[in-house]
């Protein structure tokens, strides 16, 4: 039996070769994603900070 497992994560839209970049959604900063991803765009710093708000902290 053959899986099919998918090995790209979908919430993460692909990097940007160069400019243009999308806006960050919180901040309007740059991101490293291109400027025609339609969906959600945040910039490393936010990025980051959404990864720490979202932590388990269990």
């Amino acid at each position: 039996m053959s899986e099919d497992y998918c090995l790209i994560d979908a919430a993460r839209p692909p990097r940007a070769d160069g400019p243009p970049y999308a806006e960050c959604v919180l901040c309007r900063e740059p991101t490293e994603y291109p400027e025609s991803y339609k969906g959600i765009t945040l910039c490393p710093v936010c990025e980051w900070q959404e990864a720490q708000r979202t932590a388990c902290s269990g």
